[in-house]
């Protein structure tokens, strides 16, 4: 079932959001000062390419004030207009019936949108 729907979900807008990280990522890794950014908007976009199955862990070394500093760092530089957007979405495709599952999928894009740093995508 996570197939058809990440089918589903790569068909109808998926692949642009996807394509639309990795462009980020790469704008972002052009500068040395961009690079983690940039890595964390890769590991969105390969979240948004294949969202079905798959989930997102904090991971138990994300203790610490480094991962503090950079989630907000990225909150700042805009990582709330892509947690806002996401949640838009999400709130839009759970009106109907049908959009519910992948409206569950912009929500798991939202938490995070909203804290990528000492997140870890993992098989569920």
């Amino acid at each position: 079932m996570s197939i058809l729907g990440n089918i589903i979900w790569l068909i109808f807008g998926g692949i642009v959001i996807a394509i639309e990280y990795f462009i980020g990522s790469i704008a972002l890794m052009v500068t040395i000062v961009g690079i983690p950014f940039g890595l964390q908007t890769l590991k969105m976009g390969a979240l948004a390419i294949w969202p079905f199955g798959r989930d997102t862990r904090v991971h138990e070394r994300a203790s610490g004030c480094l991962y503090i500093i950079m989630n907000v760092l990225w909150l700042i530089c805009g990582g709330i207009c892509i947690a806002i957007t996401h949640a838009l979405f999400g709130l839009l495709l759970c009106i109907t019936i049908v959009g519910i599952p992948f409206g569950m999928q912009h929500f798991k894009l939202t938490a995070i949108a909203l804290n990528p740093f000492g997140r870890d995508i993992v098989s569920i």
